[in-house]
């Protein structure tokens, strides 16, 4: 397996209700069109920020989603990656993500995970 996580942050504006419904209800389908057949798994993980138990401090995350998504392989990876960047779908997505990302915070990682078994 390989993996991809890219952090997301909602653009300014936004409550982080309107964001989670944008993204569950338009920008994840938009996903789900161009990864259906190579990713095995696409996965939203919210952020959402709570009072310290200690010092009942509220601190914001710096981002508001963990966006995961799992491929076969790297070469299927890097491969949907090219078929992103196709002008047509590369700019259905940009257009779609500037109504509901702040670009310029997100970001995107590959993964290499090692899972302890705690039974």
């Amino acid at each position: 397996m390989f993996k991809t996580i890219t952090l997301l942050k909602r653009r300014p504006g936004l409550t982080m209700a309107e964001f989670i419904d944008y993204y569950e209800t338009r920008h994840r389908v938009i996903g789900e069109k161009y990864l259906r057949g190579s990713a095995t798994r696409y996965v939203r993980r919210f952020l959402h920020s709570f009072p310290n138990p200690l010092t009942g401090e509220v601190i914001e995350p710096e981002h508001d989603v963990v966006m995961e998504i799992w491929f076969p392989d790297r070469e299927t990876f890097e491969t949907t990656m090219a078929s992103l960047a196709a002008p047509e779908i590369a700019a259905e997505i940009s257009e779609d993500e500037e109504r509901v990302f702040d670009r310029a915070k997100n970001r995107m990682f590959t993964v290499e995970e090692h899972e302890s078994d705690l039974g």
